[in-house]
């Protein structure tokens, strides 16, 4: 099983995102499910946010974690670019923990950059990780210019994760932003690393070359894809389903290697970009 190191624990390299989850009453249950099977099919970490729902997604969360063993978990929610201030933030994170029932979070990530300036965020985001509030801190949606202000700041060294869009059709973090994490030691936690089921036109699960694949290795075309991502040993894919046996397909994936021949038939299909893009916030 593929694992990485993240904010000082090793963790499995395929966790659960819960992006949309609790925003329809009528699939509570199921989705409350779906994460109790991904837990116990070996996911540790579980990443949600504010945002997600206003919150809905937090107390979901909350709720299916509630009979489970909180120190197995590795929590992850973020902070709104509006309320990372000095002023709003610890009143922003208590809210997140009720919601998500806990006394604490691995892991909280100032979810995309906004007018707050990024010194201050960083300086309260170092205070609540003295309170024991939080275990340690990141980033989302910042791309290599960002990364680069953020360690030359006071702390900014510190950051645990940089979790942005990361999956075989968009490409745009393997041109900068990668090899600076890397450079750095600094995991990568890819969201929608399926694309949202293939949702956005780039026709991932009809690629021949895919399809081979997964014949090939008698898995599902989401399980290849997830096993592109995670490729990287520095790289975190964090996919969400409401369904308690496309998780069971998803965390099975941790298991799946791809050889070097087949990855770079993969990066024939789809290939790794040549100039910077801009990257999609989420």
């Amino acid at each position: 099983m593929k694992t990485l190191s993240l904010a000082g624990q090793t963790v499995p390299a395929i966790g659960i995102g819960t992006w949309h989850m609790g925003d329809r009453p009528e699939l509570r249950d199921q989705e409350i499910a779906a994460i109790r099977a991904g837990v116990q099919a070996g996911a540790r970490i579980i990443d949600t946010a504010e945002m997600y729902g206003s919150g809905r997604s937090e107390r979901l969360v909350g709720a299916a974690i509630q009979p489970l063993d909180r120190q197995q978990l590795f929590l992850i929610s973020k902070v709104l670019p509006e309320n990372a201030s000095r002023e709003r933030m610890a009143a922003s994170l208590e809210a997140s923990l009720q919601r998500l029932g806990t006394d604490y979070l691995d892991l909280y990530l100032y979810h995309w950059r906004g007018t707050v300036p990024l010194a201050e965020t960083v300086a309260e985001l170092e205070r609540l990780q003295s309170t024991g509030k939080i275990k340690a801190w990141g980033v989302s949606n910042f791309d290599r210019d960002d990364l680069e202000e953020l360690w030359q700041l006071p702390g900014g060294p510190h950051v645990q994760a940089n979790e942005d869009l990361y999956h075989l059709g968009s490409r745009g973090v393997d041109y900068a932003v990668l090899p600076w994490q890397r450079e750095h030691q600094v995991p990568l936690i890819a969201y929608s690393p399926v694309a949202q089921g293939d949702s956005w036109g780039q026709h991932l699960t009809t690629n021949p070359v895919v399809q081979k694949l997964a014949q090939r290795h008698q898995v599902s075309v989401y399980q290849l894809l997830l096993a592109w991502v995670i490729r990287d040993p520095q790289v975190l894919a964090i996919p969400q389903t409401s369904s308690v046996a496309h998780m069971r397909q998803n965390l099975a994936a941790l298991s799946l290697e791809l050889r070097p021949e087949e990855l770079a038939a993969l990066d024939e299909q789809f290939p790794r970009p040549t100039h910077k893009e801009p990257l999609d916030v989420i």
